[in-house]
Order: C-alpha cells, then sequence, then structure tokens
C-alpha cells in the first residue's frame, strides 16, 4: 500500500511583514503561522520552514536510532 504524505502552504504580503500558513493532511499542523519574523526574531511564536525541516530530520533520526537500539 503506497501512503502519500502532503502539506499545503501559503503566502501573504511581503517578505518582511507577511506571513504564511502551513497545515498537513494528516492536521497535525493545522493552519500554523510562519514568517521572515520567525527566522530572526528570538522572541517570535511563528515557526520557520528551517525550524519544521530540523524538526523532521530530527525525528527521522530518532526513529530510525529507536530501531538500530530495540530490533
Amino acid at each position: 500500500m503506497e501512503i502519500i504524505r502532503t502539506a499545503d502552504a501559503n503566502w501573504k504580503g511581503s517578505l518582511e511583514s507577511g506571513h504564511g500558513l502551513v497545515s498537513s493532511h494528516s492536521h497535525v499542523l493545522s493552519e500554523d503561522k510562519y514568517s521572515f519574523g520567525g527566522r530572526t526574531s528570538s522572541g517570535s511564536k511563528e515557526t520557520n520552514p528551517e525550524e519544521l525541516i530540523s524538526a523532521s530530520a530530527a525525528s527521522c533520526f530518532a526513529m530510525a536510532l529507536s530501531k538500530t537500539l530495540r530490533p
């Protein structure tokens, strides 16, 4: 059986003052905000693409390590 994972993202406004919404079809992410400010401001409550990629890589690594340590 083929498993397909998808997500949607949109952006409104300019790079500096705009923001986007990202949602996954599993509904784990549901119109979560991301922005340029999320990249450049330590106090931002919004995520950014780099943070999402880092979380994805870290979770894949944790699952692979778990499989290796507990076959």
